[in-house]
């Protein structure tokens, strides 16, 4: 299957570029509702996956809760907020910086970057979720030495739990740029997936959802789009994945899957509006979203144009 052209980029009344992808939308029942191109096949979620992980995590023992939840399924950007309660969770778990198995990077926040010394492994954006994964290990008494491994007891438990929440098997198992074991399965299960977290009464699910919605900030950071998308449509959950991915859901149960066949992500947030508007939401706090401007010599000359779902 060829997928649609999902966004176009249009500079000076031009189309210069197109954004091929999938996107689907489930219902509360799990059911598909609308589907654009291939929502099947198994695809990669990286970051997206880890609210899933986060709901494996608290069944396999973790006891986060709040801020410290948000933050097991942020890509944070590494602001000083972040990094410092990133470091405080190590430190009452007895860990230390060296521990995390994530790499070391700068901060994707732009200011932070500036200021930043050197990469370091803490102001990565998945250190929060490494951190919940080795305190996970602790709590379950689980060996915190190679956590990061498939093989491991934790990795084969988030795997489980990743299965039950999308309602299908994990097709393939790769490594996410974090080092931590990645899941692919298809769009629609990764929509199902978020479904049944949004719309839990009770849980770790439950818990999940309401760290998010909390504490939209935590889970990625100033000026990025899922803390913009929480914080300006009540009782969403939202998270973005690499390589074009973007994933959320309404607390009724209605959620949407995207991802960009080349992996670009200009075009994620235009689509996530439409699709917000498409399930009734009110998405007047998102303008700035919505049409992304395409800029010639310092002012808009353009936008980035996503079809009216139907």
């Amino acid at each position: 299957m060829t997928n649609p052209v999902l966004a176009e980029v249009v500079r000076s009344g031009f189309v210069e570029s197109v954004h091929r992808g999938a996107l689907v939308v489930t219902g509360p029942e799990g059911a598909v509702r609308l589907a654009l191109g291939d929502v099947v096949s198994p695809v990669y979620p990286r970051s997206s996956n880890k609210p899933l992980q986060a709901v494996g995590m608290l069944r396999a023992g973790l006891d986060f809760t709040g801020e410290d939840l948000a933050l097991a399924c942020a890509s944070h950007s590494g602001e000083p907020g972040h990094v410092k309660r990133v470091l405080e969770l190590l430190s009452a778990a007895g860990l230390r910086e060296e521990d995390l198995a994530c790499p070391p990077d700068f901060p994707l926040h732009v200011p932070s970057m500036r200021d930043a010394a050197e990469p370091r492994r803490v102001t990565m954006n998945c250190s929060g979720k490494h951190t919940a994964m080795l305190t996970t290990c602790i709590r379950a008494g689980w060996p915190t030495s190679g956590y990061e491994s498939p093989d491991h007891p934790l990795q084969q438990a988030l795997a489980s739990a990743v299965a039950s929440l999308t309602g299908e098997p994990i097709a393939h198992t790769g490594v996410d740029g974090c080092g931590a074991p990645l899941f692919a399965f298809s769009l629609t299960g990764l929509a199902r997936a978020f479904g049944r977290i949004a719309s839990a009464t009770d849980g770790p699910a439950f818990a999940v959802a309401s760290a998010m919605r909390e504490h939209p900030w935590l889970v990625a950071g100033t000026g990025r789009e899922d803390t913009a998308l929480m914080s300006a449509v009540e009782g969403l959950i939202a998270k973005a994945g690499a390589e074009g991915v973007q994933a959320f859901a309404l607390p009724d149960g209605f959620a949407v899957a995207i991802k960009m066949d080349d992996g670009a992500k200009r075009a994620c947030a235009p689509l996530a509006v439409e699709a917000l508007r498409y399930l009734g939401a009110d998405v007047s706090g998102l303008a700035e979203l919505a049409a992304p401007e395409v800029l010639g010599g310092g002012r808009a000359v353009g936008e980035i144009r996503v079809p009216q779902l139907r």
